[in-house]
């Protein structure tokens, strides 16, 4: 089905079920708009996290097909459309937008200040998307996967993956990065006896050219920082790091186990299943954005993947190893 027949759908949908009836009632279909950035082609709408989350909704009685409507065409969209898919779903009046990122987010808040957003992005507070964890205020809650705090903490377990690296670079989403956060890099790398660069893009057709950037200034490691547009842009990330032989630290412990060499943070999966959709429910039964908590992960895990540190000539340290929480042979 075409982008704008499926908007149309939607919008047909809302005059069946007007927004005033917000009650989960017999007969009612639901309906999620989408705004989440990725690659083209992107198989996010059937990621693990994703997959979670929907199954979550079903086994809460909102079964996709039946009462529930799923924008598809809100995944894999690019930056640049992002504003006017946003428009599309506040003139089609769904009930929920859900919207992954920085980016995402600020685009649903431009387009609407009365529609429920549910977003997860870096830091909803720091960002400014809602005025406190307990009472987010106006439109929007979710959860914040404060991965961007982590950044640091990832860069001193790349330093100590790779023995003895002496310069290293840092990939960084111009929408999700704040250059003062940059400078902190800077600055710990420096204490470390270690020169850090910065690669910043701002779409995916710069990633590539970014890390190959990288690799030419000498660095001998890379730290992914967090964005969900690096996320959603992954594989690009693995092949050109794998092709360039360049280790690479990333933020989620999937990316370790789809076969990147080291990763840190929270377990993905578990938050979209665990807060995104009980959150996402409250919303469609009628709960007010204002008076549903942001959430924030509380549990972070280590993992290494031997088998691409071996592809890359690379002797992972026993003492980090002994540290992770998982270690891919």
């Amino acid at each position: 089905m075409r982008r704008r027949e499926f908007i149309t759908l939607l919008a047909g949908a809302a005059v069946a079920h007007p927004l005033a009836a917000r009650a989960q009632d017999a007969g009612r279909t639901y309906r999620l708009g989408s705004l989440h950035i990725s690659q083209r082609n992107s198989s996010q709408r059937n990621s693990a996290p994703h997959v979670a989350f929907y199954e979550e909704l079903r086994r809460q009685g909102f079964v996709e097909g039946q009462n529930l409507l799923v924008d598809e065409h809100g995944y894999g969209l690019r930056s640049g459309q992002l504003a006017e898919h946003a428009a599309e779903l506040v003139n089609a009046q769904v009930d929920v937008i859900v919207a992954s990122g920085d980016a995402s987010v600020r685009a649903a808040q431009q387009a609407t200040k009365t529609i429920p957003i549910l977003a997860n992005a870096t830091d909803l507070v720091g960002a400014g998307f809602v005025a406190s964890l307990a009472k987010p205020g106006g439109n929007t809650t979710g959860f914040s996967v404060l991965s961007a705090e982590l950044d640091g903490k990832r860069q001193e377990i790349l330093i100590e993956a790779v023995p003895g690296v002496r310069r290293m670079a840092a990939l960084a989403d111009v929408n999700a990065t704040p250059p003062r956060r940059l400078q902190m890099l800077q600055d710990e790398a420096r204490t470390r006896g270690v020169e850090l660069s910065i690669n910043r893009v701002a779409t995916s057709e710069e990633i590539a050219g970014a890390i190959d950037a990288a690799k030419g200034s000498g660095a001998e490691a890379l730290n992914v920082l967090s964005s969900a547009f690096f996320y959603n842009n992954r594989q690009i990330i693995f092949q050109q790091v794998a092709t360039l032989r360049l280790p690479a630290m990333y933020e989620w412990p999937n990316m370790a186990e789809e076969g990147g060499l080291v990763a840190y943070g929270a377990l993905l999966t578990q938050l979209f299943r665990d807060i995104f959709a009980r959150q996402c429910v409250k919303l469609l039964r009628g709960v007010k954005p204002a008076d549903i908590p942001v959430e924030q992960p509380t549990k972070f895990e280590l993992v290494i993947n031997l088998k691409t540190a071996n592809a890359l000539g690379l002797t992972v340290p026993p003492t980090l190893l002994a540290r992770a929480d998982k270690v891919i042979e």
